[in-house]
């Protein structure tokens, strides 16, 4: 008989190894993820769970592990990803220190609290509660905690699927990050649930125009014409392309709103740039702006060699988000329509597609009753995502992944406040949800029939 969690400890236990990889700098760029791979695979090893630390260079370290199926299993694998890296983190900014992992104010702090160390140890515990309660399983579970995810995955993910494709290509379902946040809409709570995201298209704007002294001003000044070009790039001046991904979510929105409500048709007509989408949309119409639309947002300038010399070029760097169907042809149009000079070019130095899924499979499914069960009334809404994440490597080989790390949103503060930003954070009560949730949903989906 399975024996009852006692979740209280369970949070408090999930707490402090949070606290403890907080504590570990996993910065990247240079990552330095291995210390932090090796305390996840430790604490597996201290409850019977063999786990590998593989190196993709020196100190960039992924951690994998594995609780295998009863017999031969027969159904496809779960992958539980998160990665370990963290962007780096302004210290003189911060409340707390950002490698503290202080405990203070009812939540865990630190860069990585959101960004994914919470669901590394939300996935962490799950493997550990499987084990404990002695859990059969239909389908394989491995844990992947991986490098290098903030500037690519190339040295995570993306190594392991090259160099050690026999620990996880067996898996056809994963949970990863970028979703899971239930935001309270009317008197119903929407957890959405990721399963797509853009791709993206980085870009350099040139612009050239007349040498000469700068005591001297003319018309042909590059820096300034490059000024007009880049000024047009707003939030919002991209063309709408509502796919039906996002107008599902928008319709789900305002279901839950009530009937005087806007229709999805309405929102959109008014051009759905972000102030329109407030009123409806509160802490949602960032996001749902670009999710809209390709986006294109100037990151660097450069241009000229000394102050008093007018230069002959100049350019702007423009950090794309891209739409599924998307083509690199059709975001450079896009963007030159905008910008309306061309004199200005327009080169691509990256580029690739987003990366779409279905909601109609059982992994899902699952997470929907799970979530019913656990906050009766919420809905789990499929999401797009307008950044990218390791999960473009897994979508592209077919598999079904679902962006869940659960928490309750905290509509005072919205937690995509808090991602890459100054005093991330993590509430104690929220960790300990979200270790419960996603147990649940991987007990449910994997356990065998008896025991589902």
């Amino acid at each position: 008989m399975v024996a009852l969690v006692d979740w209280q400890a369970i949070r408090d236990e999930a707490v402090e190894h949070l606290r403890n990889l907080l504590r570990i700098d996993t910065t990247n760029p240079p990552g330095n993820e291995t210390a932090a791979a090796q305390y996840v695979a430790d604490v597996l090893a201290d409850e019977g769970i063999p786990a590998q630390v593989l190196e993709s260079a020196p100190g960039r370290g992924n951690v994998v592990a594995r609780l295998g199926a009863a017999g031969n299993g027969g159904a496809g694998g779960l992958l539980l990803l998160s990665h370990l890296d963290v962007v780096p983190a302004e210290a003189d900014r911060w409340r707390y220190p950002p490698f503290s992992g202080t405990l203070a104010d009812g939540c865990i702090w630190g860069r990585g609290a959101l960004d994914t160390k919470q669901l590394t140890v939300m996935e962490l515990m799950a493997l550990l509660l499987l084990r404990r309660q002695g859990v059969t399983l239909r389908r394989d579970v491995v844990l992947a905690a991986t490098a290098d995810e903030e500037v690519g995955g190339e040295r995570g993910l993306g190594w392991l699927l090259e160099q050690h494709p026999d620990l996880i290509s067996d898996c056809t379902y994963a949970i990863n990050e970028g979703g899971g946040f239930g935001l309270q809409v009317g008197d119903r709570r929407l957890y959405v649930c990721q399963t797509a995201e853009k791709g993206a298209c980085w870009m350099v704007l040139t612009a050239r125009g007349q040498t000469g002294h700068a005591a001297f001003p003319h018309s042909e000044n590059a820096i300034q014409r490059l000024g007009r070009a880049v000024g047009r790039l707003g939030p919002s001046s991209m063309p709408l392309h509502p796919i039906p991904l996002v107008r599902e979510m928008m319709g789900v929105w305002l279901d839950a709103l009530g009937p005087e409500a806007p229709s999805v048709d309405q929102i959109l007509a008014s051009g759905a740039d972000e102030a329109a989408l407030v009123p409806t949309f509160g802490a949602l119409a960032r996001p749902l702006n670009a999710m809209l639309r390709n986006t294109t947002t100037p990151t660097m300038i450069e241009g000229g060699v000394r102050i008093n010399v007018i230069p002959g070029e100049a350019q702007a760097q423009l950090d794309g988000r891209i739409l599924p169907g998307t083509t690199q042809e059709q975001v450079v149009r896009e963007v030159e329509a905008v910008i309306d000079d061309p004199s200005v070019e327009v080169t691509v130095r990256r580029f690739f597609p987003a990366s779409g899924g279905a909601a109609d499979h059982a992994l899902f499914r699952t997470i929907s009753a799970v979530m019913a069960e656990l906050d009766p009334g919420s809905v789990v809404v499929p999401y797009l995502i307008a950044a990218v994440t390791d999960a473009r490597y897994l979508m592209s080989r077919g598999v079904n992944v679902c962006g869940f790390a659960p928490l309750r949103e905290d509509p005072a503060e919205p937690s995509a406040t808090l991602f890459h930003g100054d005093n991330e954070r993590i509430t104690v009560e929220n960790l300990g949800f979200g270790v419960q949730a996603l147990y649940r949903i991987v007990e449910s989906f994997c356990a065998s029939e008896s025991q589902s």
